[in-house]
């Protein structure tokens, strides 16, 4: 199911700015050899991330779900002058690839990867973060919100990607992601601690905002 038609999302793609040469290899070669290409957040997704990005002018990001690096490379491209963006990931195999591409990016000085389970990984950094990307696993979601809090900042922004889940979310019978990523929007909505709005760009993603 489309949140949009396909006819809208072509149009969107067409009035966005091209990606960096570095995306566009990445995202051919994320497609080419890597399995679940479409995990990419790809070029509209990935320029309002560095968008997001570039007005917080972050010192710390962290994302939890680094996939093939794409989305690391645009948040990146907001970081202050010297700012960190902390990528989590369990795959160990894509490690090599996504360091390839960051030092391509030359970003290497600003990306620290980490391989490993984000619920043991988390809770090693003694950082605080202004902006926090959640786009891991779903049934996790809600754990990963919970460790992640008190390590952002007042003011501070976590971004969740997928809680439309391509419009499953609004389906009477839900399977164990779509109802993981229902009960996670719901709390969110009750959480009075912030403030949050979902916009359907792609599968969706709810911006959180830390009072």
């Amino acid at each position: 199911m489309h949140l949009v038609s396909e006819e809208i999302e072509r149009y969107i793609d067409e009035h966005t700015t091209e990606e960096s040469e570095v995306l566009q290899q990445l995202n051919r070669k994320t497609f080419a050899d890597v399995l679940m290409p479409r995990m990419l957040s790809g070029k509209v997704q990935g320029q309002f991330l560095k968008f997001i990005s570039q007005m917080i002018a972050p010192n710390r990001i962290l994302e939890i779900g680094t996939f093939t690096g794409y989305s690391t490379i645009c948040l990146a491209e907001g970081l202050s002058e010297n700012g960190k963006i902390f990528t989590i990931d369990i795959n160990e195999e894509l490690e090599d690839l996504v360091k390839s591409y960051i030092e391509k990016a030359n970003l290497q000085n600003k990306i620290v990867q980490i391989i490993g389970d984000a619920k043991q990984e988390i809770e090693k950094l003694n950082e605080t973060f202004d902006l926090v990307f959640i786009d891991a696993d779903k049934q996790n979601y809600s754990n990963y919100y919970d460790l992640v809090f008190d390590k952002v900042r007042s003011g501070g922004f976590i971004l969740a990607d997928n809680v439309l889940w391509s419009g499953k979310i609004i389906d009477q019978q839900k399977d164990k992601d779509t109802q993981k990523l229902a009960d996670f929007n719901q709390k969110i909505q009750q959480d009075n601690r912030v403030e949050n709005v979902i916009v359907s760009i792609r599968d969706g993603i709810m911006l959180i905002r830390k009072k």
